[in-house]
């Protein structure tokens, strides 16, 4: 049977792939989908990229720090040295901090998405054009996303080189 280091440690890395991978995969059906300026497939993929994110974002996003806090905890098993290593262990401090600015980043792009969704089930209800709101959100959504991005696959080098 796997140790309990092990099966923290592949969950965690498994909750890492789900987050950046379907940060990913939304992105490129969401920005395909704008491409075309059908409102029908632009509403599909705007509903996609919601439900994405509420089933494997948001779940792998919590999960993450957990795992890796209880990692953490298995290689430093007291309050004392615990908490000194979180602070003093290079890689730890900058896994944190990659971690909190993509999600710092994340979040308003996050609930930008709820918005475009609303205005493109709205534009295709109506059989009307998309709004100029729904392309400023885009904007703004990929705007905050490079920088999440960026700061999430630093945060994978980071974890995996221990620099």
């Amino acid at each position: 049977m796997a140790s309990l280091p092990i099966i923290l440690k592949t969950v965690h890395i498994l909750m890492a792939t789900v987050f950046f991978g379907t940060g990913m995969g939304v992105a490129f059906v969401k920005v395909r989908a704008d491409q075309t300026g059908d409102v029908r497939l632009i509403a599909w993929a705007n509903r996609f990229v919601v439900q994405s994110d509420l089933i494997f974002t948001i779940p792998s996003g919590v999960l993450m720090p957990v795992t890796g806090l209880a990692l953490a905890w298995q290689y430093w098993p007291s309050w004392v040295t615990f908490w000194a290593a979180l602070w003093t262990t290079p890689w730890l401090v900058k896994g944190l901090i990659g971690w909190s600015i993509a999600g710092a980043f994340w979040l308003p792009a996050w609930r930008l998405q709820y918005r475009m969704h609303a205005l493109a089930a709205a534009a295709l209800t109506d059989q009307t054009p998309l709004p100029e709101a729904y392309h400023r959100y885009t904007r703004w959504w990929m705007l905050l996303g490079f920088p999440s991005f960026t700061a999430a696959m630093w945060t994978f080098w980071v974890m995996v080189s221990k620099g």
